[in-house]
């Protein structure tokens, strides 16, 4: 569970540097007759999005079947 967690980490962090790899180069303007390019920021954040609710979705299921527990602060201290 702990590799696949840092795999969908990794792959956050990669499409998040990826979009402002895209984001910072922009995109030069189409040429004449040409339709304009779609977004690959936009793609890059789609999957960064993608990436987290996966993530999220396996800590819950790893945490109903009991494969993780909850640490952290007792209620009441």
């Amino acid at each position: 569970m702990k590799i696949l967690v840092v795999i969908a980490f990794i792959g956050i962090v990669l499409s998040l540097g990826s979009a402002l790899f895209y984001m910072m180069r922009g995109s030069p303007p189409p040429a004449e007759g040409q339709a304009p390019k779609k977004g690959n920021m936009a793609t890059a954040l789609a999957f960064r999005v993608g990436f987290s609710i996966v993530l999220f979705i396996c800590v819950l299921v790893s945490w109903k079947l009991g494969w993780i527990q909850p640490t952290g602060i007792p209620p009441g201290a």
